[in-house]
């Protein structure tokens, strides 16, 4: 299904392109980093052993390539693909002996491919397919000295769509900011347990929807003699996983998430 939605972008990008009478096409190439905060909130059916829960991620880099390819004056293709680690600690519950916490680590991709269009000089809109993907590896000793683990890996695809401004503000300085939302599907997270989010010992496949809202603001600078963009600013993103409720020995009911930070881009500019 993933493969079939890309595929399906892929095919209408190229329908969509192709009628345009070209002449030469602009190459943007380079690289984006992500200095990024977060949090993220559990909502859990409530038990003895578990509780609702807020956890902050320490401070990371994500980066990767930053891609686009204009077709016409008024379409042109993006591609920006980010990858980082975020480690935080969960608590798990509490009792006469203390609090608990799991130590998680998480593996996190996050790639946006859209189709931009035009509308006037300072704004756009696209649409496009979003890919997020993450391995969360949690572990903890409880009060009886047990080791409890769990591994789960999360993948889904599914489409997004926003607008796009850009502001000129003096000579080769201009304001950039984007909004967006999307809504992803996957076949399911596959989540191996022994005892630390399920009430027993679990290996399991748990299906869920995703859906959440994209947000940027920077500053660029167009360095002309380099055919080259710097541009800083900030990003926030919000989502929520959504659980589908068919296994009743999987405690969480939805995981919100904020993640927040300071972004820094550079793109080289060149014509085939």
């Amino acid at each position: 299904m993933k493969k079939l939605i890309l595929l399906t972008f892929i095919v209408i990008c190229c329908i969509l392109v192709i009628p345009c009478k070209i002449y030469a096409m602009d190459i943007a190439v380079g690289a984006t980093t992500w200095l990024a905060w977060g949090s993220r909130f559990d909502d859990v059916q409530k038990t003895s052993v578990r509780e609702n829960g807020s956890y902050a991620f320490d401070p990371t880099f994500l980066y990767g390539p930053a891609l686009s390819a204009k077709f016409s004056d008024d379409f042109n293709l993006t591609f920006v693909y980010l990858y980082g680690k975020f480690n935080y600690n969960e608590k798990i519950y509490a009792d006469a002996g203390g609090s608990y916490y799991a130590e998680s680590k998480a593996v996190r991709s996050d790639s946006d491919l859209a189709l931009n269009y035009r509308l006037s000089d300072y704004f756009k809109v696209f649409i496009g397919t979003k890919y997020m993907a993450y391995e969360v590896n949690s572990s903890f000793l409880n009060y009886s000295g047990t080791y409890c683990e769990s591994h789960s890996k999360h993948t889904s695809i599914g489409p997004g769509m926003g607008f796009t401004g850009t502001f000129p503000v003096i000579d080769n300085i201009f304001l950039l900011g984007t909004v967006s939302g999307f809504y992803l599907f996957s076949a399911g997270e596959t989540f191996v347990d022994n005892g630390i989010y399920g009430k027993r010992p679990a290996d399991l496949t748990i299906g869920y929807n995703e859906y959440g809202i994209n947000s940027t603001a920077s500053i660029a600078y167009y360095i002309a003699p380099a055919s080259t963009v710097i541009s800083l600013g900030a990003r926030f993103q919000y989502f929520i996983i959504k659980y589908n409720k068919y296994e009743p020995f999987f405690l969480i009911n939805s995981i919100e998430n904020r993640i927040y930070g300071i972004t820094l881009t550079a793109t080289y500019s060149f014509s085939i």
